[in-house]
């Protein structure tokens, strides 16, 4: 028995490939056909409702890439995009990065389609607090990668331990039920937390695990008084009826009793549409499923460009725009201009290009930045666009 997991190393050196990769790699070094091309990464269509993503993995694929004999040009990471618009271009013989394909689309689907459902979460909420709790619904051994995702969208905090090493980011929790049925006293299991875990964790306590929410919150207040920051609401759907109305009997009934500090979070198989409909009285949302399990946000990889007798050619499969294109913009909001790369043309005032060189013949030219920056940048742009549209 083992985990069926690639090591670094082995991603590092091609082997996390496809195997058609690995027999085009054969076939070119067999017949001497060394071609220099751009690559360009992009989307052709976003998922149903999308109108824009987020752009994120490029600090794991730059580290995928760097000391290889490419050239990177790409969107700065957590840039909001839209559907046909380059992400990243890389530059170099083919044969020199072919084993890499797989390895850079898996990377940047996947980040990118997590970071663009936590986005549209984050945005729906906005003010209110977003925490991820979506570890159980992907393998652990992409946890610290799934909960970095997720926060670059916008997530406020995440739950994994191992973030802290990787990340740099503190986790963030509750209880679950299984504390409070080994005690089996809510108020046993309330008690012991406040017992144990260090004081500078908010006390936000489990109330619908054995009686009825509002009963069991009113007992957490009473208990724990003003040392108790919030109560969570993870009703499951078998008994949890009109949820908005669980949630104004919860906040009416601590209000009455004095207790109007007490905020409230809610968690449980939340998507889209309850952050809206819960947002107006609820203070913090727990999401899991519905940001680990996106809709995937399918980026390509195509030559778009090859190198010909000292110049560059604009030759691509049909279907696809030949040539390598560069990304204007003009903020606030996703005002683009979408030229050639090469010959842009005449640009308006006030467009910057988005593309920027990353990586130049394998030597790393600029720093990504900070998960923290990477966030700020995210939340900055989800300011500057419309609310998604929930059909």
């Amino acid at each position: 028995m083992r985990f069926y997991i690639a090591c670094e190393n082995e991603i590092l050196d091609g082997s996390a490939t496809d195997v058609y990769f690995t027999r085009t790699y054969k076939i070119l070094k067999a017949k001497g056909v060394r071609k220099k091309v751009r690559m360009e990464f992009h989307v052709m269509r976003l998922p149903k409702g999308y109108e824009w993503a987020v752009y994120a993995g490029l600090e794991e694929v730059l580290y995928l890439l760097k000391d290889k004999p490419v050239t990177v040009y790409s969107m700065p990471e957590g840039t909001l995009f839209k559907a046909g618009e380059p992400l990243l271009i890389i530059e170099g013989y083919y044969d020199d990065f072919a084993l890499y394909e797989t390895a850079v689309l898996g990377i940047l689907r996947h980040y990118s389609s997590i970071a663009s459902k936590a986005a549209r979460i984050k945005r729906l909420a906005m003010d209110k607090t977003i925490l991820f709790f979506g570890l159980r619904a992907v393998h652990p051994v992409i946890a610290p990668m799934v909960d970095r995702a997720a926060y670059i969208g916008g997530a406020d905090a995440v739950s994994g331990v191992l973030s802290e090493k990787y990340l740099g980011i503190k986790p963030s929790g509750t209880m679950p039920h299984a504390l409070i049925l080994v005690f089996g006293d809510q108020r046993e299991a309330w008690k012991a937390f406040d017992d144990v875990v260090e004081p500078s964790v908010p006390r936000i306590m489990l109330v619908d695990t054995l009686f009825d929410e509002r009963e069991e919150a009113l007992m957490a207040a009473k208990l724990l008084g003003d040392r108790l920051y919030g109560v969570r609401l993870d009703t499951p759907s078998s008994r949890r009826g009109d949820m908005r109305q669980i949630v104004e009997e919860v906040r009416w009934t601590l209000d009455v009793n004095g207790f109007k500090h007490v905020k409230i979070v809610v968690s449980g198989g939340l998507d889209e549409k309850e952050i809206v409909r819960l947002r107006d009285i609820v203070n913090a949302f727990g999401v899991g499923t519905s940001i680990s399990m996106p809709p995937s946000v399918d980026i390509s990889a195509d030559i778009v460009e090859v190198y010909d007798n000292d110049a560059w050619r604009p030759f691509t499969k049909r279907g696809k725009l030949p040539g390598a294109k560069q990304v204007f913009r003009k903020r606030p909001g996703l005002n683009d201009i979408v030229t050639l790369m090469e010959n842009p043309g005449e640009i308006p005032s006030g467009y910057t290009p988005l593309l920027i060189k990353y990586i130049d013949n394998g030597e790393l030219v600029r720093k990504p930045p900070t998960i923290e920056d990477i966030r700020r940048y995210v939340i900055e742009q989800l300011r500057e666009v419309p609310e998604p549209s929930l059909e």
